[in-house]
């Protein structure tokens, strides 16, 4: 039977679960002292540990046992991606693209936006719960807001593409991508980048890809590039 995992990112410097999980543990679970639990700090690790206080609100802990989790996928994967106007549809990617697997998610404002800014501090936990519910120890990493010229002009080791719905000039991901890079891919929104920002884009070292036939939401073309890159590494 499967442990409920309790996310504490500071495990190491404090054996105390936050607040939120402590009255999970001992409210809502009724878990007590002596009672041993699953805890993960969300950067690879999972602890077994024994409850010593059983207080909804100082829930103090014992780690025994240290356990390090594959991340169960080889490259790195990072998906920017223009919010949509409805947040519904841009928590939904999250949460699919942590159970599938993910490393990093930027949010990026370009021409076609409809959506300006997001607050992250719903989309971060929706990625614990998705990371606790997939039985995982890595939380991918949630980026602030930033401008599309801006982003393409990061650095970045590994592979770079843009996802366009412009006719001409780009090959399949499959046919683009080298097994086991690392890789970066732009989703655009739901008005597609603008012919600039994809000539910026080529400018600045990413390959204009597609991602099939079928004319896709953000959000759903988001999740397809990430699932993409998963099976393409098997």
């Amino acid at each position: 039977m499967e442990k409920t995992i309790f996310y504490t990112p500071d495990i190491l410097c404090n054996a105390e679960l936050p607040v939120e999980e402590a009255q999970h543990c001992v409210k809502v679970l009724r878990k007590k002292e002596g009672d041993e639990i699953l805890l993960t700090d969300g950067k690879g690790f999972f602890y077994d540990a024994e409850i010593i206080q059983a207080n909804p609100k100082h829930c103090i802990v014992n780690i025994l046992k240290t356990i390090e989790q594959p991340k169960g996928w080889n490259p790195n994967i990072h998906i920017a991606f223009a919010p949509t106007k409805n947040m519904d549809r841009v928590e939904w990617f999250a949460e699919k693209a942590t159970e599938i697997g993910i490393d990093r998610l930027s949010p990026i404002l370009c021409q076609h936006s409809e959506r300006k800014e997001i607050k992250p501090q719903r989309i971060e936990k929706i990625l614990v719960s998705a990371m606790k519910q997939s039985q995982k120890a890595l939380l991918p990493q949630l980026y602030e807001m930033q401008s599309f010229s801006k982003f393409i002009e990061q650095d970045f080791k590994g592979q770079k593409f843009i996802a366009h719905c412009y006719p001409e000039g780009k090959k399949t991901l499959k046919d683009a991508y080298a097994k086991g890079e690392n890789v970066l891919i732009l989703i655009g929104p739901e008005g597609d980048f603008s012919e600039k920002e994809v000539e910026q884009a080529i400018k600045n070292g990413f390959q204009p890809i597609s991602l099939g036939e079928s004319r896709l939401r953000t959000e759903t073309a988001a999740l397809v590039a990430c699932h993409a890159i998963h099976v393409l590494n098997w």
